[in-house]
Protein backbone atom coordinates (compact mmCIF):
# COMPACT_ATOMS: atom_id res chain seq x y z
CA UNK A 1 0.00 0.00 0.00
CA UNK A 2 1.50 3.20 -1.07
CA UNK A 3 2.06 6.23 1.53
CA UNK A 4 0.18 8.93 0.99
CA UNK A 5 2.18 12.09 0.30
CA UNK A 6 1.47 14.99 2.93
CA UNK A 7 1.69 18.21 2.19
CA UNK A 8 5.38 18.49 3.91
CA UNK A 9 6.27 15.52 2.01
CA UNK A 10 4.63 17.41 -1.03
CA UNK A 11 6.73 20.80 -0.41
CA UNK A 12 10.10 19.00 -0.32
CA UNK A 13 9.42 16.81 -3.43
CA UNK A 14 8.81 20.74 -5.22
CA UNK A 15 11.31 22.29 -3.98
CA UNK A 16 14.43 19.44 -4.67
CA UNK A 17 12.65 19.66 -8.36
CA UNK A 18 12.92 23.41 -9.08
CA UNK A 19 16.69 23.26 -7.18
CA UNK A 20 17.30 20.27 -9.87
CA UNK A 21 15.97 22.29 -12.59
CA UNK A 22 18.42 25.44 -11.34
CA UNK A 23 21.66 22.99 -11.00
CA UNK A 24 20.97 21.80 -15.10
CA UNK A 25 20.07 25.17 -16.19
CA UNK A 26 23.02 27.45 -18.12
CA UNK A 27 24.53 30.25 -15.06
CA UNK A 28 24.00 33.46 -16.76
CA UNK A 29 25.82 36.87 -14.85
CA UNK A 30 23.01 39.55 -13.88
CA UNK A 31 25.34 42.65 -13.62
CA UNK A 32 23.83 46.09 -13.80
CA UNK A 33 25.12 48.29 -16.63
CA UNK A 34 28.02 50.49 -16.29
CA UNK A 35 27.93 53.60 -18.61
CA UNK A 36 31.09 55.44 -19.11
CA UNK A 37 31.44 58.37 -20.97
CA UNK A 38 34.51 59.88 -22.84
CA UNK A 39 35.26 62.42 -25.10
CA UNK A 40 37.46 62.34 -28.15
CA UNK A 41 39.78 64.95 -29.31
CA UNK A 42 38.22 65.28 -32.80
CA UNK A 43 35.56 67.27 -34.47
CA UNK A 44 32.69 64.69 -34.89
CA UNK A 45 32.67 64.81 -38.29
CA UNK A 46 36.67 64.06 -38.57
CA UNK A 47 37.88 60.19 -39.33
CA UNK A 48 39.85 60.14 -35.98
CA UNK A 49 36.28 60.59 -34.00
CA UNK A 50 34.90 57.59 -36.32
CA UNK A 51 38.09 55.56 -34.99
CA UNK A 52 36.94 56.35 -30.88
CA UNK A 53 33.25 55.27 -31.95
CA UNK A 54 35.05 52.14 -33.59
CA UNK A 55 36.82 51.31 -30.35
CA UNK A 56 33.68 52.13 -28.32
CA UNK A 57 31.31 49.81 -29.76
CA UNK A 58 33.38 47.30 -30.35
CA UNK A 59 33.63 47.34 -26.86
CA UNK A 60 30.25 47.51 -26.08
CA UNK A 61 29.22 44.97 -28.27
CA UNK A 62 31.63 42.46 -26.39
CA UNK A 63 30.65 43.02 -23.38
CA UNK A 64 26.82 42.10 -23.71
CA UNK A 65 25.07 45.24 -21.95
CA UNK A 66 27.60 45.00 -18.69
CA UNK A 67 29.99 47.63 -20.24
CA UNK A 68 28.77 50.73 -22.19
CA UNK A 69 30.71 53.68 -23.23
CA UNK A 70 29.52 56.74 -24.84
CA UNK A 71 31.96 58.91 -26.88
CA UNK A 72 31.29 62.56 -27.05
CA UNK A 73 33.09 64.87 -30.20
CA UNK A 74 36.01 67.52 -28.88
CA UNK A 75 34.83 70.43 -26.43
CA UNK A 76 31.96 68.79 -25.57
CA UNK A 77 33.07 68.69 -22.23
CA UNK A 78 36.19 70.27 -22.05
CA UNK A 79 38.64 71.25 -24.42
CA UNK A 80 40.91 68.84 -27.03
CA UNK A 81 44.42 70.36 -25.26
CA UNK A 82 41.97 69.54 -21.49
CA UNK A 83 41.62 65.54 -22.21
CA UNK A 84 44.17 64.37 -19.56
CA UNK A 85 43.39 66.27 -17.19
CA UNK A 86 39.35 65.67 -17.16
CA UNK A 87 40.00 62.15 -16.99
CA UNK A 88 41.97 62.00 -14.67
CA UNK A 89 40.24 64.10 -11.87
CA UNK A 90 36.87 61.49 -13.13
CA UNK A 91 35.39 65.05 -15.34
CA UNK A 92 35.35 62.19 -18.06
CA UNK A 93 35.38 58.55 -17.17
CA UNK A 94 37.73 58.01 -20.35
CA UNK A 95 39.14 59.55 -23.65
CA UNK A 96 40.46 59.11 -26.73
CA UNK A 97 43.81 61.63 -28.01
CA UNK A 98 47.41 61.24 -28.95
CA UNK A 99 50.02 61.64 -26.21
CA UNK A 100 51.68 64.68 -28.10
CA UNK A 101 48.44 66.68 -27.00
CA UNK A 102 50.11 66.06 -23.52
CA UNK A 103 53.46 67.86 -23.89
CA UNK A 104 52.98 70.99 -22.05
CA UNK A 105 52.80 68.05 -19.06
CA UNK A 106 56.54 66.76 -19.66
CA UNK A 107 58.12 67.56 -23.00
CA UNK A 108 59.32 63.92 -23.05
CA UNK A 109 55.29 62.60 -23.52
CA UNK A 110 55.89 64.20 -26.85
CA UNK A 111 58.30 61.55 -27.99
CA UNK A 112 55.57 59.02 -28.23
CA UNK A 113 54.09 61.06 -31.69
CA UNK A 114 56.78 63.61 -32.73
CA UNK A 115 59.90 63.09 -34.67
CA UNK A 116 61.70 60.66 -36.69
CA UNK A 117 61.91 58.07 -33.81
CA UNK A 118 65.21 57.11 -34.82
CA UNK A 119 63.79 55.60 -38.31
CA UNK A 120 61.29 54.03 -37.00
CA UNK A 121 57.68 54.32 -38.31
CA UNK A 122 54.77 54.30 -36.20
CA UNK A 123 53.70 50.42 -36.16
CA UNK A 124 57.36 50.13 -34.76
CA UNK A 125 57.12 52.32 -31.97
CA UNK A 126 53.74 50.41 -30.96
CA UNK A 127 56.14 47.79 -30.50
CA UNK A 128 58.24 49.56 -28.83
CA UNK A 129 55.82 50.99 -26.51
CA UNK A 130 54.73 47.12 -25.75
CA UNK A 131 57.31 45.01 -26.10
CA UNK A 132 60.74 47.47 -25.67
CA UNK A 133 59.75 49.06 -22.62
CA UNK A 134 57.81 52.36 -23.58
CA UNK A 135 54.77 51.35 -21.80
CA UNK A 136 56.41 51.20 -18.33
CA UNK A 137 58.30 54.87 -19.25
CA UNK A 138 54.93 56.25 -19.99
CA UNK A 139 53.32 55.06 -16.73
CA UNK A 140 56.28 56.55 -14.89
CA UNK A 141 55.77 59.90 -16.48
CA UNK A 142 51.83 60.16 -15.87
CA UNK A 143 52.74 58.93 -12.43
CA UNK A 144 55.66 61.79 -11.79
CA UNK A 145 53.29 64.72 -12.78
CA UNK A 146 50.18 63.32 -10.85
CA UNK A 147 48.08 62.00 -13.82
CA UNK A 148 45.71 58.82 -12.03
CA UNK A 149 44.90 56.89 -15.56
CA UNK A 150 45.39 54.29 -17.59
CA UNK A 151 46.34 54.41 -20.83
CA UNK A 152 46.55 52.16 -23.80
CA UNK A 153 48.19 53.21 -27.34
CA UNK A 154 47.04 51.85 -30.56
CA UNK A 155 46.43 52.91 -34.02
CA UNK A 156 49.60 53.08 -36.18
CA UNK A 157 49.22 56.27 -38.05
CA UNK A 158 50.40 56.51 -41.64
CA UNK A 159 53.05 59.35 -41.96
CA UNK A 160 51.81 62.99 -42.02
CA UNK A 161 52.42 65.70 -44.65
CA UNK A 162 54.94 68.34 -43.90
CA UNK A 163 51.45 70.26 -44.48
CA UNK A 164 49.26 73.02 -46.46
CA UNK A 165 50.82 76.17 -47.88
CA UNK A 166 49.85 78.84 -49.65
CA UNK A 167 52.35 78.22 -51.42
CA UNK A 168 54.64 75.74 -51.97
CA UNK A 169 58.31 75.64 -50.21
CA UNK A 170 61.23 74.44 -52.29
CA UNK A 171 63.88 75.09 -49.69
CA UNK A 172 64.26 75.35 -45.81
CA UNK A 173 64.42 79.39 -46.23
CA UNK A 174 61.01 79.62 -47.61
CA UNK A 175 59.82 78.20 -44.11
CA UNK A 176 61.21 81.25 -42.23
CA UNK A 177 58.72 83.49 -41.32
CA UNK A 178 55.81 81.46 -41.63
CA UNK A 179 52.69 81.50 -39.32
CA UNK A 180 52.27 77.86 -38.95
CA UNK A 181 50.56 75.27 -36.90
CA UNK A 182 51.80 72.46 -35.40
CA UNK A 183 51.74 70.39 -31.76
CA UNK A 184 54.26 68.32 -29.87
CA UNK A 185 58.01 68.64 -30.04
CA UNK A 186 57.47 69.36 -33.75
CA UNK A 187 56.62 72.70 -32.65
CA UNK A 188 60.15 72.63 -31.48
CA UNK A 189 61.59 71.69 -34.56
CA UNK A 190 59.80 74.04 -36.77
CA UNK A 191 60.68 76.75 -34.53
CA UNK A 192 64.05 75.89 -34.99
CA UNK A 193 63.51 76.00 -38.65
CA UNK A 194 62.57 79.82 -38.64
CA UNK A 195 58.42 79.08 -38.80
CA UNK A 196 56.40 80.86 -35.93
CA UNK A 197 54.28 78.26 -34.40
CA UNK A 198 51.10 78.38 -33.16
CA UNK A 199 49.63 75.04 -31.57
CA UNK A 200 45.78 74.92 -32.46
CA UNK A 201 43.60 72.09 -32.17
CA UNK A 202 42.27 70.10 -35.33
CA UNK A 203 38.47 72.31 -35.53
CA UNK A 204 40.46 75.57 -35.52
CA UNK A 205 43.33 75.38 -37.88
CA UNK A 206 40.93 76.06 -41.37
CA UNK A 207 39.23 79.09 -39.77
CA UNK A 208 42.29 80.21 -38.75
CA UNK A 209 44.49 80.06 -42.13
CA UNK A 210 40.93 81.19 -43.91
CA UNK A 211 41.28 84.41 -41.76
CA UNK A 212 45.18 84.53 -42.77
CA UNK A 213 45.96 83.95 -39.06
CA UNK A 214 48.11 81.02 -40.42
CA UNK A 215 50.42 80.88 -43.42
CA UNK A 216 50.72 77.41 -43.35
CA UNK A 217 49.73 74.27 -41.20
CA UNK A 218 49.61 70.49 -40.86
CA UNK A 219 46.99 68.18 -39.01
CA UNK A 220 47.39 64.35 -40.54
CA UNK A 221 45.89 62.58 -43.48
CA UNK A 222 44.06 63.38 -46.66
CA UNK A 223 40.40 62.12 -45.12
CA UNK A 224 40.99 64.34 -42.33
CA UNK A 225 42.05 67.08 -43.89
CA UNK A 226 39.80 66.98 -46.47
CA UNK A 227 36.65 66.65 -44.22
CA UNK A 228 38.11 69.28 -41.91
CA UNK A 229 38.11 71.67 -44.68
CA UNK A 230 41.61 72.59 -45.72
CA UNK A 231 41.29 72.06 -49.95
CA UNK A 232 38.81 75.15 -49.59
CA UNK A 233 41.03 77.54 -48.13
CA UNK A 234 44.49 76.17 -49.22
CA UNK A 235 45.65 74.26 -52.80
CA UNK A 236 48.96 73.35 -52.19
CA UNK A 237 49.74 70.41 -49.89
CA UNK A 238 53.55 69.18 -49.02
CA UNK A 239 54.02 65.70 -48.63
CA UNK A 240 56.41 63.64 -46.65
CA UNK A 241 57.64 65.05 -43.11
CA UNK A 242 60.04 63.95 -40.23
CA UNK A 243 57.70 65.49 -37.58
CA UNK A 244 55.34 63.05 -37.12
CA UNK A 245 55.86 60.29 -38.97
CA UNK A 246 55.33 57.72 -36.09
CA UNK A 247 52.66 58.47 -34.25
CA UNK A 248 49.78 56.75 -32.76
CA UNK A 249 46.12 57.13 -31.22
CA UNK A 250 45.59 56.79 -26.88
CA UNK A 251 42.34 55.35 -25.10
CA UNK A 252 42.37 56.94 -21.10
CA UNK A 253 40.55 55.74 -18.66
CA UNK A 254 39.98 57.35 -15.49
CA UNK A 255 42.03 54.81 -13.21
CA UNK A 256 39.61 54.14 -10.22
CA UNK A 257 36.97 53.83 -12.69
CA UNK A 258 38.87 51.14 -14.73
CA UNK A 259 40.28 49.74 -11.50
CA UNK A 260 36.56 48.87 -10.58
CA UNK A 261 35.63 46.46 -13.00
CA UNK A 262 35.96 43.26 -13.17
CA UNK A 263 38.74 41.18 -14.93
CA UNK A 264 36.45 39.76 -17.93
CA UNK A 265 36.13 43.59 -18.89
CA UNK A 266 39.31 44.45 -18.65
CA UNK A 267 39.94 41.89 -20.74
CA UNK A 268 37.41 43.05 -22.75
CA UNK A 269 39.02 46.61 -22.93
CA UNK A 270 42.33 45.12 -23.53
CA UNK A 271 41.24 43.14 -26.44
CA UNK A 272 39.26 45.60 -28.19
CA UNK A 273 42.07 47.97 -28.41
CA UNK A 274 44.14 45.43 -30.22
CA UNK A 275 41.03 44.79 -32.35
CA UNK A 276 40.82 48.22 -33.23
CA UNK A 277 44.71 48.97 -34.04
CA UNK A 278 43.77 46.53 -36.85
CA UNK A 279 40.59 47.80 -38.25
CA UNK A 280 41.91 51.27 -37.78
CA UNK A 281 44.71 50.85 -40.16
CA UNK A 282 42.57 48.77 -42.56
CA UNK A 283 40.15 51.93 -42.71
CA UNK A 284 42.61 54.59 -42.76
CA UNK A 285 44.57 52.67 -46.00
CA UNK A 286 41.00 52.21 -47.82
CA UNK A 287 39.69 55.80 -46.50
CA UNK A 288 42.72 58.07 -47.07
CA UNK A 289 44.04 56.68 -50.12
CA UNK A 290 40.34 57.50 -52.09
CA UNK A 291 40.60 61.25 -49.69
CA UNK A 292 43.69 61.59 -51.59
CA UNK A 293 42.63 61.07 -55.43
CA UNK A 294 39.78 62.94 -54.16
CA UNK A 295 41.32 65.73 -53.25
CA UNK A 296 43.87 66.03 -56.29
CA UNK A 297 40.50 65.06 -59.36
CA UNK A 298 37.67 67.21 -57.04
CA UNK A 299 39.13 69.89 -54.93
CA UNK A 300 42.15 70.30 -57.36
CA UNK A 301 44.75 70.21 -54.53
CA UNK A 302 48.07 70.20 -55.89
CA UNK A 303 50.71 67.65 -54.50
CA UNK A 304 54.38 68.04 -54.17
CA UNK A 305 57.12 65.71 -52.78
CA UNK A 306 58.86 67.78 -49.84
CA UNK A 307 62.33 68.58 -50.96
CA UNK A 308 65.46 66.11 -49.38
CA UNK A 309 66.48 69.29 -48.37
CA UNK A 310 63.91 70.48 -46.10
CA UNK A 311 63.71 66.51 -44.76
CA UNK A 312 67.74 67.15 -43.68
CA UNK A 313 66.96 70.09 -42.31
CA UNK A 314 64.29 68.53 -39.64
CA UNK A 315 66.65 66.06 -38.98
CA UNK A 316 69.47 68.67 -37.66
CA UNK A 317 66.75 70.80 -36.17
CA UNK A 318 65.45 67.64 -34.56
CA UNK A 319 69.36 66.16 -33.33
CA UNK A 320 69.61 69.88 -31.40
CA UNK A 321 66.16 70.12 -30.15
CA UNK A 322 66.08 66.79 -28.46
CA UNK A 323 70.01 67.02 -27.19
CA UNK A 324 68.88 70.64 -25.38
CA UNK A 325 65.44 68.84 -23.93
CA UNK A 326 67.38 65.62 -22.98
CA UNK A 327 69.61 67.77 -21.22
CA UNK A 328 66.90 69.95 -19.59
CA UNK A 329 64.72 66.67 -18.69
CA UNK A 330 66.37 63.28 -17.14
CA UNK A 331 62.55 61.63 -18.27
CA UNK A 332 63.39 62.79 -21.74
CA UNK A 333 66.71 61.33 -22.14
CA UNK A 334 65.34 58.32 -20.41
CA UNK A 335 63.01 57.56 -23.06
CA UNK A 336 64.97 58.55 -26.03
CA UNK A 337 67.76 55.97 -25.14
CA UNK A 338 64.83 53.44 -24.92
CA UNK A 339 63.63 54.11 -28.12
CA UNK A 340 67.17 54.42 -29.67
CA UNK A 341 68.82 50.79 -28.44
CA UNK A 342 64.81 49.03 -30.11
CA UNK A 343 65.46 51.08 -33.30
CA UNK A 344 69.08 49.92 -33.68
CA UNK A 345 67.57 46.28 -33.93
CA UNK A 346 64.11 46.65 -35.47
CA UNK A 347 65.04 48.88 -37.75
CA UNK A 348 68.35 47.11 -38.62
CA UNK A 349 65.46 44.04 -38.98
CA UNK A 350 63.10 46.08 -40.82
CA UNK A 351 65.46 47.82 -43.13
CA UNK A 352 67.21 44.42 -44.03
CA UNK A 353 64.03 42.30 -44.86
CA UNK A 354 61.70 44.49 -46.36
CA UNK A 355 61.75 44.58 -50.12
CA UNK A 356 61.43 47.99 -52.08
CA UNK A 357 57.54 47.96 -52.66
CA UNK A 358 57.92 51.17 -54.93
CA UNK A 359 59.59 48.80 -57.72
CA UNK A 360 56.87 46.45 -58.02
CA UNK A 361 54.16 49.42 -57.66
CA UNK A 362 56.23 51.44 -60.41
CA UNK A 363 56.23 48.45 -62.70
CA UNK A 364 52.54 48.31 -62.96
CA UNK A 365 51.10 51.48 -62.46
CA UNK A 366 53.81 54.29 -63.42
CA UNK A 367 53.55 55.67 -66.63
CA UNK A 368 57.21 55.59 -68.41
CA UNK A 369 58.30 59.29 -69.25
CA UNK A 370 57.19 60.38 -72.78
CA UNK A 371 60.42 61.03 -74.97
CA UNK A 372 60.95 64.60 -76.32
Amino acid sequence: MSEAKTPRRRSLLKGAAVAGAAMSAPMVAVAQTTTMRFQSTWPAKDIFHEYANDFAKKVNDMAGGRLKIEVLPSGAVVPAFQLLDAVAKGTLDGGHGVVAYHYGKNTALALWGSGPAFGMDSNMVLSWHYYGGGKALLEEIYKSINIDVVSFLYGPMATQPLGWFKKPVAKVQDLKGLKFRTVGLAVDVFKELGTAVNPLPGGEIVPALDRGLLDAAEFNNASSDRVLGFPDVVKNCMLQSFHQSGEQFEILFNKGKYDALPAELKSIIDYAVQASSADMSWKGISRNSQDYIDLKTKDKVKFYKTPDSILQAQLNAWDKVTTEKSKENAMFKKVMDSQRAFAERAGAWQNDYSVDFKMAWNRYFRQPAKKA
